[in-house]
Parts: C-alpha cells; structure tokens; sequence
C-alpha cells in the first residue's frame, strides 16, 4: 500500500495572510485542493491521509465532496482520515504516522507532501514510488545553480562549497514505514523540536535514502509572490 501523507497544519505567518496559505482560494478553490487532486486521481497511490487543525478539517471535507461526481468520488474513496498537527512539522508527521500504521504496515511506503506545494505532477509521484524498489526511501532533490558559501557568523564568509556536491531537497518524500516511524521516534522528545525537513530522521538513523531528480516547478508557497505566481498558473497567464 502507498499512503500519501498531506501535511496542511502550517500557520503560513510569513505570507501575511490571516488564514493558511493553503486554505486561501485560487480559481475558485483552496490551495490544498489542487495537490489532493493530483494525490487522488494518481494510479500508484493508495490512499490519502491529511494532517490539518479540527478548524478547517470541515472544509477539506467539503471541498472533496464538492468537485464534481467523478472527482469527488476518487477523492473519497481514497480519503482515510485526519490527524491532528503537532508543535511543528516533524511533530505532525509523528501524528500522522501513528494513525496510518493502525491500517498500514511497516513494509508499506508513505509519501509525504506540503498542501502548500500545490503543483505536484503526477510522473514525480510515480517516480518516487518507481525508485523506492529496495530502498528505504526516496527525496527528489534539485542541483544547486549559485555559488554556495558557509558562514559561521552570518555576516562573513567562512569557507566556499562544492556546489557539485550540494542538493536542495524537495517534497514528496518516501519512505517505508515501518523503518520511518522508528527513526522518528528515537528523536522524540527533545531532538524533534530541531528538526526542518522529513528527510533528515531518515538520515541520522542511517536509513538507505536514494535521491531521484526534482522538479523545478513544484514550488512551494510561502511568500505573496508564490501565492501571485501560483495564481498566474491557474490563469494560464
């Protein structure tokens, strides 16, 4: 089985915004609808669970019962449940860990994707799961184009990097889980509070992660041009 775990607990502070980025509408619909679309109608997912506040649970709900007969109907019939959002975002991929495996198993795989990152295509998803055949997980991943430095004091410039040799890592993130759900919690509780990014659990633990080819145009939305550019998308402008 293959879940895809939709993390839409984010507060999105730094768009300005007074509700989530992700529940903000673009084209007449939410933000998180246009990745739960892609997650649903995907031939290689199984099922679909949401990390999301008991505030807007209702109106996830209502937008996947909303877009039309047939797409509604993928959608729920995909649709597995909720769990609620952590202190931050490893926190809540705990939360959702913990309620998949109560119908998942530990040799099945969960895909874990942003609600902000709206522009998921569907040859990235099957790519992942394509490139998790004997590994422990997969993290698409995009080459750095800049000159990349290292400073230690944030204002002077300690040492250049070998930008051939740097990845900047992007969602979706697969992993077993089974094998996640242990690395996760050997930091729990105080070294999950450090954590950024879904990969670096996987990591530290050891695991055997592979690194697949990203994709430029999956962005993410957190600032007022991202939300303008996504909008520019749906417009076709």
């Amino acid at each position: 089985m293959n879940i895809a775990l939709v993390l839409s607990g984010g507060t999105g502070t730094r768009l300005g915004s007074d509700i989530p980025k992700q529940y903000i509408e673009v084209g007449g619909r939410p933000v998180i609808s246009y990745c739960l679309e892609r997650l649903c109608g995907c031939s290689g997912i199984d099922a679909v669970h949401i990390v999301a506040d008991r505030a807007w649970q209702g109106l996830v709900m209502e937008c996947m019962q909303s877009w039309g007969v047939s797409a509604g109907s993928v959608l729920l019939e995909k649709f597995r449940g909720f769990s609620e959002p952590g202190a931050n975002r490893q926190l809540s991929i705990l939360n959702g860990l913990t309620d998949i495996r109560k119908y998942a198993g530990d040799t099945d795989y969960v895909l874990i994707h942003d609600a902000a990152r709206p522009v998921l295509s569907e040859r990235q998803v099957l790519e992942c799961l394509h490139a998790a055949k004997g590994h422990d997980g997969v993290v698409p991943v995009l080459p750095m184009k800049d000159t990349v430095y290292a400073s230690t004091d944030r204002h002077t410039i300690t040492s250049l990097l070998d930008r051939g040799s740097i990845f900047a890592g992007q969602a979706p993130e697969l992993f077993r889980v089974g094998s996640y759900y242990e690395a996760v919690m050997r930091l729990v509780p105080e070294q999950i509070l450090s954590i950024n990014g879904s990969t670096e659990p996987a990591v530290m633990a050891g695991l055997d992660i592979v690194m697949i080819p990203g994709d430029e145009a999956n962005f993410k939305i957190t600032t007022k041009e991202d939300l303008e550019n996504f909008r520019r998308m749906v417009k076709g402008t």
